[in-house]
């Protein structure tokens, strides 16, 4: 009996992990079935190994690896923080299935990864930062100079500004930026500056 309590805990904890959480801030349906899948699937394996004879460190142990191998290998780009879904799901899916001497243990632990992926992946939490790819219609070699040119560009503070290639003949920069609009510069930027194209995350 206490074992389906927690199979309800976790169906209705990774419910609200992707339809409380992910989906409303994010609208990336592809990855709902992934993380109902991964839940439900841990969560069926980790419960036959419980209930068999094979040792469930080896059972577990598998299962992430193979959770790990999917991630890894996957054929479309994922952010940190849908990695970050993943384990969360997957985490839920082996505390349903592992009983413990408490069940308000496990709920609670479940609970606390709701919660800290709340706050953690909240749109107020660190608002003003962003993380941008931009190219540069200019091959820019001076760390300075690029610092200064992508600040005024994008009218902000940049924090971090690694180049990612450097056209020499084409005279284009592609560089990974990292910056905070707290800062951001009220003036405008100056005529004839170059241009910038860049897929922002």
């Amino acid at each position: 009996m206490t074992q389906l309590v927690l199979f309800a805990i976790d169906i209705g904890a990774v419910a609200l992990l992707v339809f409380g959480l992910y989906f409303p801030r994010h609208r990336r349906r592809d990855l709902v079935v992934a993380y109902l899948g991964v839940n439900v699937g841990v969560l069926a394996v980790a419960s036959a190994l419980s209930a068999s004879n094979v040792g469930a460190g080896l059972g577990l142990g598998l299962a992430l690896f193979g959770v790990l191998s999917i991630i890894r290998l996957r054929s479309t780009e994922l952010d940190q923080h849908e990695v970050a879904y993943y384990f969360s799901a997957l985490a839920l899916g082996i505390l349903g299935a592992l009983s413990t001497t408490s069940i308000w243990l496990s709920a609670g632990l479940m609970a606390l990864i709701l919660a800290v992926m709340f706050l953690g992946d909240h749109p107020r939490l660190l608002r003003h930062y962003r993380h941008q790819i931009m190219v540069l219609d200019s091959a820019v070699t001076d760390q300075v100079a690029l610092v200064a040119q992508l600040e005024q560009l994008l009218g902000a503070r940049v924090h971090g500004a690694t180049i990612q290639r450097l056209d020499l003949v084409n005279e284009t920069t592609i560089v990974d930026v990292r910056y905070s609009l707290a800062g951001r510069r009220t003036a405008p930027a100056a005529a004839g500056a170059p241009a910038a194209a860049g897929a922002g995350r």
